[in-house]
């Protein structure tokens, strides 16, 4: 069974910066896509960034290019969003999902969600 757990949430000021992990079981990174998505208040789910099985070219949304930084570690199946520069828009809940396809930032191509960490980014 397909396991994947968040972690490294918080509270931060503008400016601040923190990183994600998302640690997965039951499949190996050659077979899988890792995405995050977040949710804030009243809001809608939106993709955030994402990375391929083969370690081609990420995927960013346009709000968080130059400033958040997907990367993967094989050794430890677990996947980070570095996040840098922080705003307070940027607060939301953070999922990580995985997908058996090269989904890009298509949320309905992924079968598989953690159960989110909370981002606080206080102006």
């Amino acid at each position: 069974e397909v396991q994947l757990v968040e972690s490294g949430g918080g509270s931060v000021q503008a400016g601040g910066s923190l990183r994600l992990s998302c640690a997965a079981s039951g499949f190996t990174f050659d077979d899988y896509n890792i995405g995050w998505f977040r949710q804030a208040p009243g809001k809608e789910r939106e993709g955030v960034s994402a990375v391929n099985s083969n370690g081609g070219h990420p995927y960013y949304a346009d709000s968080v290019r130059g400033r958040f930084t997907i990367s993967w570690d094989n050794a430890k199946n677990t996947a980070y969003l570095q996040m840098n520069s922080l705003k307070p828009e940027d607060t939301a809940v953070y999922y990580c999902a995985g997908s058996i396809v090269d989904a890009g930032l298509l949320m309905g191509s992924y079968t598989h969600w953690g159960q989110g960490t909370q981002v606080t980014v206080s102006a």
